[in-house]
């Protein structure tokens, strides 16, 4: 079960999605320590984080070159594809991040993972014509009310329509690049470690002049404490993450993709009452359920429908 461009098989991708989305799922446990740790602002912690990362790619590459040389790519596609992926990259990060300060934490994470697997399952179908299917529909459901109870089980939350906005922003920005990240993995063969390199380079450019205007360099009383969680953030749900998360993407079909990273909130649940002390609640566990099954319940599907184009037809 391999993507014929790629060559990485289906499974292989489906883990991948997997650790990257748990992985994504430590970094909002990693910027409180950083905010307790420092002044530092969110849009100055997303740049440093890919900045950062962008630097461990390359040296990355420097140490461990590709074994198998790339297939060439016209120089303007690979620089079209470079650039909207920074820059959906940056649409997803910033935009989330304006909308938790818009609408709060619990709104904008349902609105903007929430719309995440059914902007992307209207995309694939009219981009890339891939079909849900009514057991994909069904996971799909039942991931997006595992996430609602998981999030907003504890009740409080305040919608405002500019956080809306803005997540669905975020959504949007996310969506594009996953879309064409599978469409391009599609069509050749692809270097994530490249791809997430350059994604990197142009997201840190965008957020420079915001990071600038914010405050780039915090004050703090623990530097070196600051310094170990800012390479934490730039080791492993950054460079990791993403560098998996593209690689995965580019076999494995874009709905799947959207609904098995809604593990990052129940990597984050789980690390909240594992590590931060915080109660494990009914509505809680309920939601870590609703949407581990639904991951599950996709992944299998995804194995299956591959294993099934792949059998011989016999002839009669």
């Amino acid at each position: 079960m391999s993507n014929t461009a790629s060559g990485l098989p289906i499974g292989r991708g489906l883990l991948y999605l997997i650790v990257a989305g748990v992985a994504w799922g430590t970094a909002g446990a990693a910027a409180s320590l950083v905010y307790r740790a420092s002044d530092m602002g969110p849009v100055a912690l997303s740049f440093w984080r890919c900045a950062a990362g962008l630097v461990l790619l390359l040296a990355v590459r420097l140490v461990r070159p590709s074994a198998a040389a790339p297939v060439r790519e016209p120089l303007g596609r690979r620089a079209l594809r470079t650039g909207v992926t920074g820059l959906g990259l940056a649409v997803f990060q910033t935009a989330y991040f304006a909308a938790v300060s818009a609408t709060g934490l619990a709104v904008a994470t349902v609105v903007t993972l929430g719309a995440g697997p059914v902007l992307m399952a209207l995309g694939a179908r009219l981009i890339l014509a891939e079909r849900l299917g009514r057991g994909g529909a069904v996971a799909v459901l039942g991931a997006l009310a595992g996430l609602a109870v998981l999030v907003l089980g504890g009740g409080g939350a305040t919608v405002r329509p500019m956080g809306v906005l803005l997540a669905l922003l975020s959504a949007a920005g996310y969506c594009a690049m996953t879309l064409l990240t599978r469409l391009w993995g599609r069509d050749a063969e692809g270097d994530a470690t490249r791809t997430t390199a350059g994604a990197f380079a142009v997201t840190s450019l965008c957020l420079l002049p915001f990071a600038l205007a914010e405050g780039l360099l915090p004050h703090s009383e623990e530097p070196g404490r600051l310094v170990l969680l800012l390479l934490y953030v730039a080791a492993v749900p950054t460079a990791l993450a993403y560098g998996l998360y593209f690689a995965g993407a580019a076999v494995v079909r874009s709905a799947t993709v959207s609904v098995i990273m809604l593990l990052e909130p129940v990597s984050a649940a789980v690390l909240a009452v594992v590590l931060l002390g915080e109660h494990l609640t009914a509505a809680t566990l309920a939601g870590i359920l609703l949407m581990l099954g639904s991951v599950a319940g996709l992944a299998v599907g995804e194995a299956r429908g591959v294993r099934r184009r792949e059998e011989p037809v016999m002839a009669v």
